[in-house]
């Protein structure tokens, strides 16, 4: 699938191109399946930063075979993934296990590790601790309820917009499940945790509902956001009101996070295992044949889907 001009799905045609070809310390990988993520529709409008080069090729995440019969998982932070060929760098390449399923494995590489690193790396979370998970039924929400509980935590209080999210996320591990809606959300939480303040608020959301997280940290509580789903604009922070409460604001962007050593093929070798004894769930959409990547992006925006949704080109 090529873009040769920025817009919503519409601008998604198939097309022949020539075949990528790998250069030194890449790999050329026969795509079996390819993730597609929300970003994506910001690349294919021109508003990612940085916005690609006309024409291109979309597609950030790919599981394959090399020529030596490897199957692998790898980011293309470049693009080319929405192909039938795709060139990857080796060093990024992590070996899938059989017990994992392609859509699964996608559903780890940016969603996974965002949710392994929110909880791991900026928050620190501890065991006996209480964790919010703000838009708990989406792909890296879901994922962050079951990893909460995996690492120890005593309580996971969900939020998300609907009644049906809401009881998969209760599904998935969480606690307590609360409407995630700006207005009445510290008192929901708290109720949820018995009156008391919470340990670590993740927020993808921003806005009001950044704001509002705040207002449930306990002494020495840490908030993470890594989203503003809510295109509200970035809340102002007052650094008096974190020291009275000694709280602490951080902010994630997975791209950075992955050229730490030991924050990348680590965490993703654990979560297949995770994965393979059945303890973590990743949420699986329907897959899409290439051709109908169009249809893929158009049910993304409208919301008609759950779960990790994949392209597969053969």
């Amino acid at each position: 699938m090529q873009c040769t001009r920025f817009g919503g799905p519409e601008v998604l045609e198939l097309a022949d191109v020539a075949e990528p070809i790998a250069g030194e310390g890449q790999l050329l990988v026969t795509v079996s399946a390819a993730g597609v993520n929300f970003a994506d529709t910001s690349r294919i409008a021109g508003s990612y930063r940085p916005a690609p080069e006309l024409p291109f090729v979309p597609g950030t995440e790919v599981v394959g075979r090399t020529a030596e019969g490897r199957r692998v998982l790898a980011p293309i932070f470049g693009g080319g993934g929405f192909a039938e060929r795709a060139v990857v760098d080796a060093a990024d390449a992590v070996d899938v296990p059989v017990a994992v399923g392609d859509a699964e494995a996608l559903a780890l590489l940016v969603q996974g590790l965002t949710a392994w690193h929110v909880l791991k790396s900026s928050a620190r979370v501890s065991a006996g601790e209480t964790v919010v998970v703000n838009a708990a039924a989406g792909g890296v929400g879901s994922l962050a309820v079951q990893l909460a509980k995996h690492f120890g935590a005593r309580r996971v209080i969900a939020t998300a917009s609907t009644e049906a999210k809401r009881d998969l996320a209760l599904a998935l591990g969480a606690d307590v499940a609360v409407s995630g809606h700006a207005d009445g959300y510290a008192d929901r939480v708290l109720d949820a945790n018995d009156g008391r303040p919470v340990d670590v608020v993740l927020d993808s959301i921003g806005g009001n509902v950044f704001s509002a997280g705040l207002d449930v940290l306990a002494n020495f509580g840490r908030l993470v956001t890594f989203g503003n789903a809510s295109r509200e604009g970035r809340a102002p922070v007052d650094p008096g009101e974190l020291a009275d409460g000694n709280k602490t604001v951080s902010g994630f962007w997975l791209r950075p996070a992955l050229t730490v050593p030991g924050a990348y093929a680590e965490p993703l070798t654990e979560m297949f295992g995770l994965v393979a004894a059945r303890t973590l769930k990743p949420l699986v959409a329907a897959a899409y044949p290439l051709a109908d990547a169009r249809r893929a992006f158009e049910d993304l925006l409208a919301r008609a889907t759950t779960g990790k949704i994949t392209l597969l080109p053969g």
